[in-house]
């Protein structure tokens, strides 16, 4: 066997293919990116908990199905507006600025759904699932309307 066999110039970065060379440059900003708005989602999580008359984490722990299924809607309809900010975010910057807008505006609409939809959160709160479910079609209808408008 030969030495040449093992030789490893072919990952020079004057030899390796560009779409390798453009993978090897924007994975880490991919990364980062994607990190960013994981940490936007749950501190949006966070502060959604935090400002809901009920305790959904501790509801869930005591088995409360409604509350499991509320409080996924509200993750998925965070998620899906700070997703599209993501895509029309060209920094980190960016992110922060329209993921940050894309909370604030994301809880006030669930606020105003739990508000219009008065008495659903109390019925979530005793165990009611089909009220959850109601909920959380509303809210992610809300969140799918403005993930749109960021995109425009």
């Amino acid at each position: 066997m030969t030495t040449d066999s093992f030789n490893l110039d072919f990952l020079s970065p004057e030899i390796l293919r560009p779409e390798i060379q453009a993978f090897a440059e924007g994975f880490p900003t991919t990364l980062a990116h994607a990190g960013l708005t994981l940490l936007m989602l749950f501190l949006g999580a966070f502060i959604y908990s935090v400002l809901t008359p009920y305790k959904e984490i501790q509801q869930i722990r005591e088995g409360n199905s409604a509350a499991a299924v509320a409080y996924g809607g509200v993750i998925i309809g965070l998620a899906i507006p700070l997703a599209a900010s993501l895509a029309a975010a060209t920094s980190w910057r960016e992110i922060l600025l329209w993921g940050g807008a894309t909370i604030v505006l994301q809880l006030f609409v669930f606020r105003l759904v739990d508000f219009m939809l008065a008495g659903l959160p109390n019925r979530i709160n005793e165990g009611e699932t089909s009220a959850a479910v109601l909920l959380v079609a509303a809210k992610l209808a809300a969140a799918l309307v403005l993930a749109a408008a960021i995109s425009v």
